[in-house]
């Protein structure tokens, strides 16, 4: 089946599963849809081949099978996959939402900034207008007050006309569009320097937040969420992690588990754990960053007191830099509160996606199934596994790393997100593996294992547990990503690359026209003009150059050259000059005037020709 037919199929089945899912009342985002398409296709129990063209009885059965699968709001598959999508859609990293968030402030100062540099006021009353606009995008820009707040807005008034007087308007105003806006940006940092300074100073400060103190309690406040969130999903993967052990172990409890779907339980919260562990990482993170931004804020202000204190003036280029200093500090305390509100929303939206876990098993119910078994939690696993190596000699043609012999060991990409390689494909659990036991690297892949049997087991022949695994997958899609897969799947999971190899993704790629120019000699001409491919040229200069290694350059003197030098003669140049010689005479001769007479003939056959002399005689001159 064509690459081009296949996406066109697999867009029309899309947007069908997305009409009958809205005919039901269930309204999904297209991405969902599209994951939940692929995940029935992988699935080999639904036996849908994609090298071979779907007939229109294949589409319907397919689209039927996605419709159900999206309309089981009992599966806790659904809510992981649901899970997946949300986190892949809305989260983005430290860098990606600062960078939002300052386009999307430009966007909302757009409008002032273009109203003052556009602008050009001839009277007095202009001028005024546009130094109003100046105070309410400084107070804007800085988030220190509202354009509202009569306090706030005298204050920036007082701070700018200390810095930037009215006066100055007319040199404003000449400057060319980018070096007004660079000198707005530049007057809201100096302005909240000062605000900041004389707040400090208990001199205004309205409607400035304390920043730090709120930040300490935030950040206290979402750690202390983010453990509770923490405990209640590990104590569940633990339960569910134990009940599907016994099952292992128990025919009987086998038979009598077997109806319940604890492994898309164990997933969807070994999947919540995961998100979580990625949101606690940035909390702990900003924590660091806003204690590293306490002491600086507190060594800036410090800075500027001792330079301000005691000095009735001082030059601009010494203190204005200290109040910008301030600025960039300030912002990147609201920065900080961008993030924490951020990583606390999406800590909070994804409870909703652990809501069917009570649904499905009650507290009730989960005591009373593990009654009498002992549910181990992920470190005392690991505990019990302390002292238990894998034995390399046991192993000649596999490569095993451990920490005493490895350099980095901590930041070796494990596979299977941690997880042990072993018991995923086996028993179809996710139990934590522990790198000390030993890591086996094959094909340039790195595997840890939950104890040393299960290392050996899977070292015996590791092609055929990675291909247990990946067949586990296909049967539990949401895998894909938990156990980041994603580049097993590349061929039928396009949407997996579009935003971050590390964690995957949903997004389809985006795209874009493009050109390249290349130049018709990327690299400098290797061409050797002295190369010769004839034999008897080349002979040719061997022997010039044989006959030239015999010669010398002589030089000498003699007796009668030694001793020259250089002569130089003057000569004068001959002068002009003139002679004058008798007068000019002339006389005049007469002009011969002489006929002829006869030569055209005349009747005789002989002809008689007369010359006749007219010239006069020269005395008559």
């Amino acid at each position: 089946m064509s690459g081009e037919r296949t996406q066109s199929v697999i867009k029309r089945i899309i947007r069908q599963v997305g009409l009958e899912c809205a005919a039901q009342g269930q309204s999904l985002s297209e991405t969902l849809v599209a994951f939940m398409v692929k995940a029935v296709v992988l699935d080999p129990r639904n036996d849908f081949n994609m090298d071979r063209i779907l007939t229109e009885n294949d589409m319907q059965d397919l689209i039927q099978l996605c419709v159900a699968r999206l309309l089981d709001t009992t599966n806790p598959s659904l809510s992981t996959i649901k899970m997946q999508v949300y986190f892949d859609m809305n989260y983005a990293s430290r860098d990606e939402l600062l960078s939002e968030q300052d386009r999307v402030l430009e966007g909302k100062l757009a409008p002032v900034v273009r109203a003052i540099t556009e602008s050009g006021p001839r009277v007095q009353e202009d001028t005024e207008n546009a130094y109003q606009k100046i105070v309410t995008y400084v107070l804007l820009r800085s988030g220190l007050g509202s354009p509202t707040d009569i306090e706030a807005v005298r204050e920036v008034t007082a701070a700018l006309q200390s810095v930037f007087p009215q006066t100055e308007m007319v040199t404003f105003i000449s400057l060319s569009k980018k070096d007004k806006e660079q000198r707005l940006k530049d007057l809201a940092m100096l302005v909240s320097g000062i605000r900041l300074y004389n707040k400090q100073c208990q001199k205004g400060g309205s409607g400035i937040d304390d920043l730090p103190d709120i930040l300490n309690e935030t950040i206290l406040l979402a750690i202390r969420t983010l453990d509770e969130y923490l405990n209640s999903c590990k104590l569940l993967a633990h339960r569910y992690t134990a009940l599907l052990e016994s099952m292992e172990e128990d025919p009987h409890r086998h038979s009598q588990l077997s109806s319940l779907k604890l492994k898309e339980a164990l997933f969807n919260v070994r999947q919540y754990e995961a998100f979580l562990c990625i949101l606690q990482s940035n909390t702990i993170t900003s924590a660091q960053e806003v204690e590293s931004l306490n002491v600086q804020f507190e060594a800036a202000m410090m800075v500027l007191k001792n330079t301000v204190e005691g000095k009735t003036s001082i030059e601009s280029k010494e203190v204005f830099p200290l109040f910008m200093e301030l600025s960039k500090l300030r912002t990147s305390f609201q920065d900080e509160m961008l993030l924490l509100s951020f990583l606390t929303n999406m800590a909070n939206n994804l409870q909703q996606f652990l809501e069917i876990q009570s649904q499905l098993f009650p507290e009730e119910m989960l005591i009373s199934l593990l009654e009498g078994m002992t549910v181990k939690s992920d470190e005392e696993r690991i505990k019990e596994t302390i002292g238990t190596k894998v034995n390399v000699s046991d192993f000649k043609n596999q490569e095993w790393l451990s920490p005493e012999t490895t350099d980095n060991f901590d930041q070796l990409l494990i596979q299977y997100h941690g997880f042990c390689a072993h018991s995923i494909g086996v028993k179809g659990i996710t139990l934590p593996g522990n790198p000390a036991i030993g890591i086996l690297k094959h094909k340039e892949k790195y595997y840890v294992f939950s104890s040393k049997e299960a290392a050996y087991l899977f070292a015996q022949d590791p092609d055929k547990f990675i291909q247990l695994n990946i067949e586990t997958a296909k049967k539990y899609a949401e895998l894909i990503q938990l156990l980041e897969l994603h580049h097993q799947f590349e061929y039928l999971v396009p949407h997996a690359q579009a935003r971050n190899a590390s964690r995957g993704s949903l997004k389809p790629p985006p795209k874009c026209d493009s050109g390249t120019q290349t130049d018709t000699h990327i690299l400098p001409p290797t061409i050797v003009r002295s190369y010769e491919w004839n034999e008897w040229e080349l002979r040719r200069k061997a022997i010039k150059l044989a006959n030239l290694r015999r010669k010398l350059t002589h030089s000498m003197q003699t007796d009668l050259s030694h001793m020259r030098r250089e002569n130089f003669t003057q000569v004068y140049l001959p002068k002009d000059a003139g002679t004058q010689t008798k007068r000019d005479n002339s006389s005049n001769v007469p002009k011969p005037q002489i006929f002829l007479k006869g030569l055209r003939g005349g009747p005789s056959p002989t002809t008689h020709m007369v010359t006749v002399d007219l010239t006069r005689p020269l005395d008559e001159t």
